[in-house]
């Protein structure tokens, strides 16, 4: 109930109906002020029901990103929420890449380059600061296979090898491939389970994700993408900045314009002076190839609609929309203070609602109630 009640009063609410008219007229700046914890959840989510628009959530940092990523999960469900996190560490330390990171990345780019319906993007600034591939680089680097279509395994063998997928006798994680006679198991960096096709002489005859611990088919799919590691920084293709690749028309979301620039900046004299100290024969990119900086995020930004939320002082000549939600105040386990608390806002003509992650949890609240 609480799911779709709290949401509808946010719905209701003319703050809502002033940020969507905001959204709509793709008003260069809007402050929204005033909103705590979670509320920041609804709002987004509310606002996205009603856009066709793409929305880019840019987070202070990826504890935060994780936080309200769930948030938006539980109220729009996972198909049109997307994380899009780093994808390794330090600058030039490329063994330290994390290929579940890598693979979310792909992911999120891949769902931009399919024109499906518009999705949520939460993200953070270490993710920003990483330049990827260009949509022209990406398109020359996917492959598409779907049913019917007459391919060789020795052909999809050697563009594997290209795109630098390993061969092994059993796929374990993405970028690597298998044949076992007429059947291929390749997991790509655009999906979360490894994809199974089987050929019948030249033609794929059925394709499926299958689970990597019990090797048994978990789904029937039509067609798929496979795309190699696009952050593998010793390839040569020509990268871009993220908020390049994303459409104009995507509306930006930020929760603290000073922090955002302050890490991109952190990390950018970080990546110089990683470069400057690298000793390798191998030929490595410059920080302004692989990374973006401060100066050039500033003013990318400017050609979104942008919304910040913050309680610094703004411009007083943008729209400002100002909400009035208070943080719970601490009760340290006091249940008495909880008590007198509800009731005072019962009395005060407020409607309390509590949000209990499981259902024991909301039994326990009952029996200390009553």
């Amino acid at each position: 109930m609480i799911k779709s009640t709290i949401p509808e009063f946010y719905a209701q609410s003319p703050q809502l109906k002033k940020l969507g008219e905001a959204i709509a007229n793709s008003e260069k700046i809007t402050h929204v002020k005033g909103l705590v914890g979670s509320s920041q959840s609804f709002v987004i989510a509310e606002s996205f029901k009603n856009t066709t628009k793409a929305y880019l959530w840019i987070l202070r940092d990826k504890e935060e990103a994780a936080y309200y990523l769930n948030d938006l999960e539980h109220l729009l469900g996972d198909r049109d929420v997307l994380f899009y996190p780093g994808s390794y560490r330090r600058p030039y330390q490329i063994e330290e890449t994390d290929n579940a990171n890598v693979l979310l990345r792909a992911e999120v780019l891949n769902r931009i380059n399919s024109q499906k319906k518009p999705a949520i993007i939460v993200t953070y600034p270490d993710a920003l600061f990483e330049k990827v591939v260009t949509r022209k680089e990406l398109n020359k680097n996917t492959l598409k296979i779907k049913l019917g279509d007459t391919l060789s395994l020795d052909f999809l063998n050697e563009v594997l090898f290209e795109y630098q997928f390993q061969r092994v006798d059993f796929v374990t994680e993405p970028g690597e491939f298998a044949v076992r006679g007429g059947i291929l198991d390749v997991f790509s960096f655009s999906n979360d389970e490894p994809y199974r096709i089987e050929f019948f002489g030249d033609e794929v005859d059925s394709i499926r994700t299958f689970d990597v611990e019990t090797q048994l088919s978990t789904q029937q799919v039509k067609k798929i993408t496979i795309i190699p590691n696009v952050e593998n920084k010793f390839l040569q293709e020509t990268r871009e900045s993220f908020l390049k690749y994303i459409s104009p028309n995507t509306v930006v979301f930020v929760n603290d314009m000073e922090v955002l620039h302050e890490r991109i900046e952190s990390f950018f004299s970080k990546a110089k002076e990683a470069f400057s100290t690298i000793k390798s024969e191998l030929t490595h990119a410059k920080p302004q190839e692989l990374f973006i900086n401060s100066e050039l995020l500033e003013k990318q930004l400017q050609d979104f609609c942008l919304v910040t939320f913050q309680s610094a002082a703004v411009d007083a000549s943008n729209t400002t929309i100002i909400f009035k939600t208070k943080p719970q105040p601490s009760f340290s386990k006091k249940f008495d203070l909880l008590i007198a608390n509800l009731n005072e806002n019962e009395a005060n003509g407020y409607t309390n609602y509590l949000l209990c992650s499981t259902e024991e949890q909301a039994k326990r609240f009952h029996d200390i109630f009553d």
